[in-house]
């Protein structure tokens, strides 16, 4: 158990962990309004600061005006005197001049009179809307007080209330309500649904998309939602979820990756605003859940600047595109005619090749021919050759049966 020792008395008591966390609350408490209060009365002193430096000014610049203004009566004065000792000499003239002089001097004097008038009422008016414009930022400031401390009211009352299991779940709930309250009105033809994809093995609370009318998709983030109660022994820090919250912006394809936090509350760099973290993951932040709709809008607007970009840099990827389908299509062609040229330069070579068998055959049976013709050529002259004679040559007794045949 943890031992606390008195300042006072140097008694030393030991304090179970439910007292002792009272105790540090406390602790905390007395020096966050310490902290509020040492602030207040800071921008306080500031702001009469700038109210009588603004003050001075505007006193400064009525003095310099004035101070013009009595320069210039000066010298109409100074005039006058110098055309009345000219004018000495006659009477008539000098009346005349100085009547004209003096009315001129009038007139002057009430305009110079009537400029001073309207000087100092808008001097006065001056000084009304300082004061119109003090009380204006004290409200203001005071108005911004008061909404962060019901912010912080609320946070703690939110938190007493939630069990360990549905905290985190709270505060999912708690955005997802937040942006469908805005979503028809700023956020019409966005995308903002649960991440339900684990096939990887994990999987964010939140994806938000979102696309221009011809469909180029011009942001994306990745949102993860973490809380835990007051009482948990174990304490998390922001930087615990970084890790895997970029994992799974990167295997859903998102572009930036957002932590909406109520960890570490009483951190102040967390507790100040929208905390860049891409010194550790591209593109990552942290925010708590008073910068939720902010942090979308904030950018949404950027990423529109640059949809023009993005749009024509579709457009080279879509050229790229088609001229690598081209080249498929070409070298296809080219493949498949190169094919069909090869298959009917193989059946043409064939078709030589019995072209040359053929008429080899043709010239045995021509040489046969010519040999048959050659043999018929002697036979035919041996068969004119053939005669009686020749026949009985070699044979009396046939020859002499002719020699009988042709006596009779």
């Amino acid at each position: 158990m943890p031992e606390i020792k008195c300042p006072n008395c140097g008694e030393v008591f030991q304090v179970n962990e439910t007292g002792y966390e009272k105790i540090a609350r406390q602790i905390r408490d007395i020096e966050f309004t310490k902290e509020l209060d040492r602030r207040e009365k800071e921008a306080a002193t500031k702001r009469d600061q700038e109210f009588a430096l603004s003050r001075l000014q505007e006193e400064k610049e009525y003095a310099e005006k004035i101070a013009k203004k009595d320069a210039e009566i000066s010298a109409k004065e100074q005039m006058i005197a110098e055309l009345q000792a000219k004018l000495n000499a006659s009477e008539a003239v000098r009346k005349l001049a100085v009547s004209e002089a003096v009315a001129e001097k009038n007139n002057e004097i009430s305009r110079q009179n009537s400029e001073i008038a309207n000087l100092r009422g808008e001097l006065k008016n001056k000084e009304t809307e300082n004061l119109l414009n003090e009380k204006s930022l004290k409200e203001q400031y005071e108005g911004k007080l008061k909404l962060k401390d019901e912010q912080i009211e609320y946070y703690k009352d939110f938190k007493a209330r939630q069990s360990t299991k549905m905290i985190g779940e709270s505060l999912e709930q708690h955005c997802l309500a937040q942006f469908n309250s805005l979503r028809m009105t700023a956020f019409p033809n966005a995308y903002f649904e649960k991440d339900n994809d684990a096939r990887t093995g994990s999987k964010g609370d939140f994806i938000y998309r979102e696309c221009s009318d011809d469909g180029t998709e011009f942001i994306s983030i990745m949102f993860e939602m973490k809380n835990e109660a007051d009482t948990t022994a174990t304490k998390h820090k922001n930087e615990d979820f970084f890790k895997e919250l970029d994992k799974d912006r990167n295997e859903k394809g998102c572009e930036y990756a957002i932590l909406v936090s109520l960890l570490e509350i009483d951190n102040d760099l967390y507790n100040n605003g929208i905390v860049d973290v891409s010194y550790k993951y591209p593109k990552m932040y942290v925010i708590r859940p008073q910068f939720f709709i902010p942090m979308i809008t904030l950018l949404r607007n950027a990423a529109k600047n640059s949809l023009q970009y993005q749009q024509e840099l579709q457009i080279v990827r879509n050229q790229q595109v088609d001229i690598l389908h081209f080249e498929e299509n070409m070298n296809a062609f080219k493949d498949g005619f190169a094919r069909n040229y090869r298959l009917a330069s193989d059946k043409f070579a064939t078709a030589i090749k019995e072209i040359d068998k053929t008429i080899e055959h043709l010239q045995k049976t021509k040489a046969a021919l010519i040999s048959s013709e050659d043999n018929l050529r002697l036979a035919n002259k041996k068969a004119d050759e053939l005669s009686i004679k020749k026949l009985t040559k070699n044979a009396p007794s046939v020859k002499a049966m002719f020699d009988d045949l042709k006596k009779e």
